[in-house]
């Protein structure tokens, strides 16, 4: 079935939907973005997630394309018309096309935004394969930008990440700076060790993650130990269990790293139970 997708202001068959060669999306990687997950047909976290897209064009001095209301009709038609029950809702804005390429930013007044919106069908979203087994992950040097907690769409490097993960045979990889450990290629990264679970504080060193922000509250409603600071890779070695968390994959189990089991090779109790809580909570949250 051909998806319907939203392309400034029109719905449109996906083989119908363009935008300009002169965006600055596409030549400047001059955009922002989120990926809002879907579950029983609803939106998880959609008020976090449209909150952190005005932060990032804020941060860019980009204009907004539409209001939050407008934003979340958006989603909710797309949802519907694409028959969406467990999937992902992608948002893209750019800063526009004033029909060349330049370096210098358009004129505001004159350049609106782009704004892209499709769906992605991932039947079985929430029951995946991948979180009964466990990640395996790899380290690589963290050589992105300083400005990580801007959620743009300069994704070369996470994705170059992710093909050095599988080229080692491994699901995922985790940034090394300073010798220590920043996120993972497309989420934020967990130790637990003696029941406390260990994460970075928040910076501009890594995304301020909505299920991050989500699934801590949700830790420490459940009186689980948390500690935000600074560790090292080894130091994740050592731990009992780790975990990730992202808005598409929620809270995933991490078992391996550089190929090192933690605890028994198996996903530990502590990511079992936050998932657990994050899916139950989450569904009864969602709109």
């Amino acid at each position: 079935m051909t998806r319907t997708v939203y392309v400034n202001g029109e719905y449109l068959p996906e083989t119908e939907a363009k935008v300009s060669i002169f965006d600055r999306g596409f030549l400047m990687a001059d955009a922002v973005y989120e990926v809002t997950s879907v579950l029983d047909g609803k939106l998880i976290d959609f008020e976090g997630h449209a909150v952190r897209l005005k932060r990032s064009l804020d941060e860019l001095g980009m204009q907004e394309a539409c209001s939050k209301e407008e934003l979340l009709d958006i989603h909710r038609k797309l949802v519907e018309v694409n028959g969406i029950v467990e999937g992902l809702v992608y948002l893209q804005v750019t800063r526009g096309s004033d029909g060349d390429r330049d370096f210098v930013f358009p004129d505001p007044e004159i350049t609106k935004p782009t704004i892209v919106l499709f769906t992605q069908n991932k039947p079985g979203l929430a029951d995946s394969p991948a979180a009964k087994k466990g990640n395996k992950i790899i380290s690589i040097d963290d050589i992105r930008w300083g400005r990580r907690d801007i959620k743009t769409v300069q994704l070369l490097y996470p994705s170059m990440g992710k093909m050095m993960a599988k080229a080692a045979g491994a699901d995922d990889a985790w940034l090394i700076e300073d010798g220590y450990v920043t996120e993972g290629t497309s989420n934020n990264a967990y130790l637990v060790k003696g029941g406390k679970i260990v994460t970075r504080p928040l910076s501009t060193d890594i995304l301020h993650g909505i299920t991050r922000k989500a699934v801590l509250r949700m830790a420490e409603e459940a009186q689980m130990e948390i500690e935000e600071r600074l560790f090292t890779i080894d130091e994740a070695k050592e731990a009992d269990e780790a975990f990730t968390t992202s808005a598409s994959a929620f809270v995933m189990p991490v078992v391996e790293i550089d190929g090192v089991a933690l605890g028994d090779g198996t996903p530990g109790p502590i990511a079992k139970r936050l998932r657990e809580i994050y899916l139950d909570e989450s569904r009864k949250a969602a709109i």
